[in-house]
């Protein structure tokens, strides 16, 4: 019988003086707060951790005191015993280059990790990996502290959209509950989540939906953000769930394609979608990936050229997955 992967991660953490932590390009609020947290349980037994991811920490989390602390670049692996890479399917995903080296430890609730670490934890059942390093804290010996609980509840909070994704199942909420008798305070979690923007940021929102349009019959919804005015508002940085939280809410609309421009011809493609559409394997189709009703690719070329094809070949996905067209583009 295989060794649990919690009980080897535990006893290769007990066994590490200087740990390093870092999670995927264009971090989330899963990965850092849960970054943050196993920091904090890794501090409680005296060894010394390091959260250094490769790209920089996005709004709402640069703002949050808790997480000032983590460093942007590229991991030295000699000055470390053990890496932990969250929510990765692979290496590359942390865009770290120096690890071949390194022991690793690889804690993922994605489907389509690969095992390629020394000791690999995936667990697609899990709604977030803030409420796998939770499962940690029992191997590890250790009682999480308030702030340990509320980086963890904040980790899970943003993973299922506040409460509201399909991943919002009841392990999740027996961990948000259990997090909160240790401390959390669900309605700060909430206050730093949701009610933080800047009024630039709601302009955007406006000049976001301007751009929405429909097909498959109302099946699918399309916003498109713009360097133009993200530079007219002197955003260098935004949070942009919410955008496709407000499009995923209409009537109808199964799933959301979000056009990001992230240099010239160069676009980042959010996908949000509800119920049985699968994000995860349209992503995949474009050479992206993530959950199933969260996820994104990268495409390129001119933007009239993109927004008529890539979501033309979108709603081809989806018809193919329901086994018929539904309706008329529009």
């Amino acid at each position: 019988m295989a060794a649990d992967p919690r009980t080897l991660i535990a006893e290769r953490i007990k066994a590490s003086k200087r740990i390093a932590i870092t999670s995927h390009l264009r971090p989330d609020g899963d990965s850092l707060c849960t970054a943050r947290a196993l920091a904090l349980m890794s501090g409680l037994l005296g060894q010394e951790a390091a959260i250094v991811n490769n790209d920089p920490t996005p709004l709402p989390f640069s703002g949050f005191p808790d997480l000032a602390g983590i460093r942007v670049g590229q991991i030295r692996a000699a000055d470390f015993d053990t890496v932990v890479l969250l929510e990765c399917a692979d290496v590359s995903r942390s865009g770290q280059k120096g690890l071949d080296g390194a022991f690793k430890i690889n804690i993922d609730h994605h489907h389509s990790n690969s095992p390629y670490a020394d000791i690999n934890w995936i667990d697609p059942e899990a709604p977030a990996v803030g409420e796998m390093v939770f499962e940690l804290a029992g191997p590890l010996g250790v009682r999480p502290t308030p702030e340990i609980a509320e980086n963890l509840y904040c980790a899970i909070a943003s993973d299922t959209g506040s409460f509201q994704f399909t991943n919002t199942t009841s392990r999740a909420l027996a961990a948000a509950t259990e997090l909160a008798r240790l401390g959390a305070s669900p309605n700060r979690v909430a206050e730093k989540l949701y009610y933080n923007s800047a009024p630039e940021k709601i302009l955007l929102l406006g000049r976001v939906l301007t751009t929405l349009t429909t097909r498959a019959g109302g099946r699918i919804a399309v916003i498109s953000m713009f360097k133009r005015d993200t530079e007219a508002l002197a955003l260098k940085e935004i949070d942009t769930e919410d955008m496709t939280t407000l499009a995923r809410s209409i009537k109808g609309v199964e799933m959301v394609m979000f056009f990001k421009e992230m240099a010239p011809e160069t676009f980042r493609v959010s996908l949000r979608s509800k119920g049985s559409t699968n994000a995860a394997r349209v992503a995949e189709h474009f050479g992206g990936g993530g959950h199933i009703h969260a996820s994104g690719f990268t495409v390129y070329g001119p933007y009239d050229r993109l927004i008529r094809e890539v979501p033309a070949t979108v709603e081809d996905l989806l018809n193919a997955a329901a086994g018929g067209p539904s309706g008329p583009a529009r």
